[in-house]
Formats: structure tokens, sequence, C-alpha cells
């Protein structure tokens, strides 16, 4: 997410780019994450299903918190 976020150090981030030019799978996987995040963003104001444990909405909103 620091990639995402251009919050990485410069020199890790050159090391970041270095390899993402050079691994498509790593291309294809941030790809990826950012649709997840994508998508979890634009959920993040529905309701919570009954069935769903009060303990994994404790988990997630807490892991929001980090972002």
């Amino acid at each position: 997410m620091s990639y995402l976020d251009h919050e990485l150090p410069q020199d890790q981030r050159a090391e970041f780019d270095r390899h993402m030019a050079a691994c498509p799978s790593c291309v294809d996987y941030l790809k990826t994450y950012e649709q997840t995040v994508l998508l979890a963003k634009t959920c993040a104001d529905d309701a919570v299903p009954d069935e769903v444990p009060e303990s994994l909405v404790q988990a997630i909103l807490e892991a929001r918190k980090k972002m």
C-alpha cells in the first residue's frame, strides 16, 4: 500500500520499480491488489450482514484505522 500511496522512501521506490519492470507476475498482482482496494472502498458503507461475527467486524475496523 505504501507503494500505491507514494509513501516509500525514494531508494525503496526505485528498487520496487526496478523489480516491477522485470516481473510480470508482480505487475499482475499489483493490479489485482489495486482493484481489491477500490472494490473494498466502494462497499465500505454497506450494512454488515447479521451472520458476520462481531469479532471479524472489529478486526476489519482496526485494520482500516492503520491504512
